[in-house]
C-alpha cells in the first residue's frame, strides 16, 4: 500500500462563519494524496542506467553525435581502483564518469588505433550526486556524457567549467 501525506483542501471548508471556524474545518478536512512508496523503490540496474545513457545520448545534438559514433559508452558501478589512482581520487563517489582515448586534436588518420576510444558511466557516483541535487537522473546522466563527450572533442576539465560557469551549469565531474 502506498504511503500517504495529508493535504488540506478548501473545497471542503464549510460555508459561513468566522474564518476560524473556516480553519478549524480545514484542519479537520483532510484528503489523503497518493504518494511514492520509498520503502520498495529501487534504484536502476546497470542494465537500466544503460537504457537511460542511450535516451539521453539520443537527446544530444546530431552534429555532436556525429563526432561520437565510434565512441563506446560502458555503464559500471564504481571507477576502477588503478583509475582512481591514477587520478589521484581517493573515494570512488567523486568520478562520476571519464573520457579515455585519443582526443580529436591529438588524432591523425596516420595514426593506428591502439585502443577504441570510451566514455566510461559510474552507475552508483551518478546516483549519488542525483540524490545530492535533486536534478532528474536523465539530466545528470546527460550532462556527465556531454562532459566527457568534451574531453573527446579535446576540451580539458577547465575549458568545460569555463563554458559551464558562463552558462550558470557548473557542476562536479
Amino acid at each position: 500500500m502506498p504511503a500517504s501525506g495529508a493535504v488540506w483542501s478548501p473545497t471542503h471548508a464549510p460555508s459561513g462563519g468566522s474564518s476560524l471556524d473556516c480553519f478549524a474545518a480545514l484542519a479537520m478536512t483532510v484528503e489523503t494524496v497518493a504518494k511514492p512508496d520509498w520503502n520498495t523503490a529501487t534504484a536502476p540496474s546497470l542494465e537500466e542506467f544503460e537504457v537511460m545513457a542511450d535516451a539521453a545520448y539520443e537527446t544530444i545534438p546530431e552534429v555532436l553525435r556525429a563526432r561520437v559514433e565510434s565512441v563506446v559508452v560502458r555503464v559500471l558501478e564504481f571507477a576502477e581502483d588503478e583509475t582512481l589512482d591514477e587520478m589521484g581520487i581517493e573515494s570512488p563517489f567523486e568520478l562520476l564518469g571519464l573520457y579515455r582515448g585519443v582526443d580529436l586534436t591529438r588524432k591523425s588518420v596516420n595514426d593506428v588505433a591502439q585502443n577504441v576510444d570510451m566514455i566510461f558511466l559510474y552507475r552508483r557516483p551518478l546516483l549519488d550526486y542525483w540524490c545530492e541535487t535533486g536534478e532528474t537522473l536523465g539530466d545528470v546522466i546527460r550532462h556527465v556524457m556531454i562532459h566527457e563527450m568534451g574531453h573527446h572533442f579535446g576540451y580539458s576539465d577547465e575549458d568545460m567549467e569555463a563554458i559551464e560557469e558562463g552558462a550558470g551549469t557548473h557542476r562536479r565531474r
